[in-house]
């Protein structure tokens, strides 16, 4: 499960098959129901014993068999003979009471309960336990049991979580239905109802079984067992999404949407090869990853592995997991000499004793984390490592995991002495300054995007990162992006271009509605949903209308998230609909208290309906929670400045341009404040730091060559009238500018 909350981005910046299939209700007495003949369904692990028993075996022992069970003797792996966990400061007792098992613990009303465990979740490294709750939820405990020391344990050691918080195990963040079912159960339905807050969940098969991998089988079933089979009249994949001997991008597009750290966009799943169909991957971005790619965050396996020249080659997951079992082919380093040289497994090339920890390719080029408090994951970007880039940017290396007592230096040194001076290029040295989002970022970001040896997975990054750069070559490097092949970098481009004008991007954006990919078309959907009807053009008005339907159907998929909310709030702001977005913001922070950006917009509904106290309440409230977010200080400025309090305005720009805001607006308005007041030193400071993040804004370098003529300082003036002259030489307010300046 997510033990981060999802991090908010700036503000307006974010908006975000035929068959029945016949399932069984999550109340663990009920009887299964009796499944029907329909044109596809899905039938059960039992209907495929039958021909696939060694499969069967292998699976029958693996962590996917065991996802989740039941709770009884032969499954519980926990003491619960009365045993006691005292941690961060709560108290919890662990019990049998007629045959059943249960948890004394604090509850979300601060109080410690009796609950009863109803199910058993995940096995190895830790087994966790799930309670029912009002409503159709389920919750998660954070007091699991850790199968390695045998003992009971605390996944958040050392933080105490209140009641109410997103993180206690009774909040959103622990939420079975929303966090968890899909992927440790079969064709799980979450069946959330956004206006009572509850779930009617339900699945085909308690666990992770033949079905969740290879599609609902009862049109395999029926082929196998009919006459074209056995006259022997073969059909590709044999009416399986995944079948023996599945290429890279059908294995991976089946082990993905469980091993990576994904929205799904809908429960109507859209057969085929393509992954944003029905999943949105997270990109390595700075949210969820270090600058440089690496896993920082609980961020699963395939953001990773796209990253990699493995993914690249064509490798997918069974040439190093067996896929029933889910277990390593072959231990050690033979498992990487399948295909590496065995001049790779030598100290010639390791610089460590043969059999020693260091010599292990894992532990160079797979450096893991601990995740859930005991359950330690291999990063697979495997990459070479590069202390060099530790020691520029701050970035972790994995020379130095294990020698911790050494510096980053050291670890560079070493790789000069036994490589050479130079390292062969790798994306990171652009990914990381492009991640900064300061003057020299763009240029990263474009050389990115240009160069065909850089992962896709990484050039979406780097068209996330151009939505936070307002200039030209911005726009023209995101327009650029709508063009390109790749599914994942045409969305991520589209949420980017939500910082321009409309007229920027309409005409380019228009064709992507009717994109052969569903992510694809929502993000269209997005940008199209803030145009004024007439203003949209006649010929795409059905596009839009039809892809709308898809955005609304995922909006209201993700409402049962806390953040889902606040999309939705986003949604009807954009819309001009405020009491709507009131509503669903404050739903929003109902499930996650803590979730700033949603106060953010909040107050801005506010204020647009008239109501400026309830929106000054609203962002005093923010930044009270968190003081170091500049989005916060600025907006509550932009207030006080609305509301004729320019005393406390000028107090709160001041704090956002103290905590480094990279919003260019900041220091606009600071500097008309101070230019107000007569500060005009200031003023030109504060307007030069605004030109350094964002060069050619027109109102920055206008209003700077403004004041430079209006103090006397002419020959100062001449910069940002150039950048005028360069791009907007036709405007008549600058005519004058130019003449004087004799531009």
């Amino acid at each position: 499960m997510h033990n981060r909350r999802n991090s908010a981005v700036l503000l307006f910046m974010i908006f975000i098959g035929s068959g029945t299939i016949l399932v069984q209700q999550c109340k663990p007495n009920e009887s299964p129901i009796p499944l029907h003949n329909t044109e596809n369904a899905f039938v059960g692990d039992q209907q495929c014993k039958t021909c696939h028993a060694p499969e069967y075996k292998a699976w029958s022992g693996s962590g996917h068999f065991k996802a989740m069970m039941a709770a009884g003797d032969s499954t519980v792996e926990g003491d619960f003979n009365g045993k006691t966990l005292v941690a961060d400061g709560v108290t919890s007792r662990f019990f049998k009471r007629e045959g059943k098992f249960f948890m004394n613990t604090q509850g979300e009303d601060g109080l410690n309960h009796d609950y009863e465990v109803k199910y058993t979740f995940g096995y190895y490294p830790l087994q966790q336990y799930l309670v029912e709750f009002p409503g159709g939820r389920m919750q998660v405990s954070r007091a699991s049991w850790d199968l390695k020391k045998r003992k009971w344990f605390h996944q958040y050691a050392g933080q105490k979580i209140p009641p109410h918080d997103w993180l206690h195990w009774t909040g959103n963040a622990q939420n079975w239905n929303t966090m968890c079912a899909r992927c440790h159960s079969t064709n799980l339905q979450k069946n959330y109802n956004t206006e009572t807050d509850s779930y009617q969940t339900s699945f085909s098969v308690l666990n992770v079984s033949c079905e969740s991998c290879h599609g609902a089988g009862k049109q395999h079933i029926d082929y196998v067992s009919g006459d074209d089979y056995k006259k022997g009249k073969k059909v590709p994949g044999a009416y399986m999404k995944e079948g023996k001997n599945a290429g890279q991008t059908a294995q991976i597009n089946s082990c993905t949407p469980c091993h990576a750290r994904v929205t799904e966009i809908s429960p109507h799943l859209i057969p085929g090869d393509e992954l944003l169909d029905n999943y949105i991957p997270e990109i390595p971005t700075t949210e969820h990853y270090y600058a440089d790619g690496q896993a920082h965050d609980e961020d699963f396996i395939y953001t990773s592995f796209a990253q990699s020249k493995m993914f690249r080659q064509g490798v997918k997951c069974s040439n190093c997991h067996e896929p029933h079992t889910a277990r390593l082919l072959f231990s050690g380093n033979t498992l990487c000499a399948q295909c590496h040289a065995k001049t790779y497994d030598d100290p010639s090339h390791t610089f460590h004793a043969m059999g020693s920890t260091g010599a292990e390719c894992k532990n160079c080029h797979m450096p893991g984390r601990f995740y859930m408090g005991n359950d330690f994951r291999y990063d697979h970007t495997f990459r070479v490592p590069r202390p060099d880039l530790s020691v520029k940017y701050g970035t972790p290396n994995a020379c130095n995991n294990c020698h911790k007592d050494k510096t980053d230096q050291w670890a560079a040194d070493a790789v000069v002495k036994w490589y050479g001076p130079n390292r062969k290029y790798h994306f990171a040295e652009d990914l990381i300054p492009g991640s900064r989002i300061d003057e020299n970022s763009e240029a990263h970001l474009v050389r990115l995007l240009k160069d065909t040896s850089v992962p896709d997975i990484v050039k979406a990054a780097a068209a996330n990162y151009l939505g936070n750069i307002q200039t030209a070559g911005s726009l023209d490097a995101l327009l650029n992006c709508l063009n390109l092949p790749d599914a994942g970098i045409r969305y991520r481009a589209l949420k980017s271009l939500t910082g321009f004008q409309p007229d920027q991007w309409l005409s380019a954006v228009g064709p992507l509605l009717q994109d052969k990919v569903r992510a694809v078309r929502i993000a269209a959907a997005e940008l199209y949903v803030t145009i004024p009807a007439n203003r949209i053009p006649p010929g795409d008005y059905n596009a839009f209308v039809k892809a709308k339907t898809e955005l609304d159907g995922y909006l209201m998929y993700q409402s049962d998230f806390a953040m889902g909310k606040v999309m939705l709030g986003d949604y009807y702001l954009k819309q001009n609909n405020y009491y709507a977005a009131i509503k669903y913001y404050q739903q929003g922070l109902k499930k996650d208290s803590a979730l700033n950006y949603a106060r953010l917009n909040l107050s801005v509904a506010y204020n647009l309906s008239g109501q400026n106290a309830p929106a000054l309440q609203v962002l005093q409230e923010a930044v009270k929670i968190d003081p170091k977010s500049e989005r916060a200080w600025f907006n509550l400025a932009l207030l006080y400045n609305e509301m004729n309090n320019k005393e406390e305005a000028g107090k709160a720009l001041a704090k956002a341009v103290a905590l480094k805001s990279t919003n260019p607006r900041v220091y606009y308005n600071y500097a008309l404040l101070l230019q107000q007041e007569g500060k005009n030193k200031q003023a030109i400071d504060m307007y030069s730091r605004g030109i350094r993040l964002a060069p050619e804004d027109e109102q920055l370098n206008y209003a700077l060559a403004l004041l430079y003529l209006q103090t006397g300082q002419n020959e100062q003036a001449r910069m940002p009238a150039k950048v005028l002259k360069k791009y907007y030489p036709d405007k008549p307010d600058y005519q004058k500018i130019f003449q004087y300046l004799k531009l």
